[in-house]
């Protein structure tokens, strides 16, 4: 597997330059920055959608993005196998383009929300959340205005069924219930995986909490376990 990391780039995105300082810190290389109208992708072993607000959110979060030449090129290496992760804005995209189940839609206030969320680690065997432990609660800060998660009943089921759940919103006990839910997701879902597991979408930002200077570290271990994976 090659070591680069892609980071694709969008008219609106505003955290592509803070995951490619989490993504050189731990990996030792500064990924590539992929311009959106590209319609080639350089052979990467991991690509990331970055958070923000790609062509301002019109229509709605991710929309527009998921036409962009460049993601005919991210579903072809998605579905050979290339590790994915899209980040908020990122999260929206994937669904949008069908790399990911559901949609992601207002939030239930109707309000935008940026603060810091607990989250309970569902999943600790997948290449992104390998740096955590099962069961682990962690904080990252969340900020959108798109992130309620929404699927139907058949597919919620199939998506629990399957652990296909990476993170649920948390009480900082790790209790998972309605009052730790800042944006109406169904069964708290901050974060899923596809079926084989190589791709996530994150609604949280873990690139924002990755260096002690921030506040916090509790995103570190993400980043990691990337860069376990793309020395492999």
């Amino acid at each position: 597997m090659t070591a680069d990391a892609a980071v694709i780039v969008f008219p609106g995105s505003n955290c592509d330059r803070d995951v490619a300082v989490s993504l050189a810190a731990a990996t030792g290389r500064k990924p590539l920055m992929v311009w959106h109208g590209d319609a080639t992708l350089p052979k990467v072993g991991l690509i990331v959608l970055p958070g923000g607000f790609s062509y301002g959110d019109y229509l709605r979060g991710g929309a527009i993005a998921s036409t962009s030449p460049i993601i005919r090129e991210v579903k072809a290496r998605a579905a050979a196998g290339v590790p994915v992760l899209g980040i908020c804005n990122g999260f929206q995209i994937l669904t949008e383009c069908g790399l990911l189940p559901g949609v992601l839609m207002r939030n239930a206030k109707l309000r935008f929300i940026c603060r810091d969320v607990h989250l309970r680690v569902e999943r600790a065997d997948t290449l992104f959340t390998r740096g955590w432990r099962q069961g682990q609660v962690v904080r990252l800060p969340i900020a959108h205005n798109e992130g309620n998660y929404f699927v139907d009943d058949d597919t919620l089921a199939r998506l629990e069924g399957e652990r296909r759940i990476a993170v649920r919103y948390a009480a900082p006990d790790g209790t998972v219930n309605a009052g730790a839910n800042p944006n109406g997701a169904c069964a708290n879902i901050a974060g899923v995986v596809n079926e084989t597991g190589t791709v996530l979408g994150l609604m949280p930002h873990p690139e924002r909490l990755a260096d002690p200077l921030l506040g916090g570290s509790d995103g570190t271990p993400v980043f990691a376990a990337l860069a376990q994976m793309l020395a492999a």
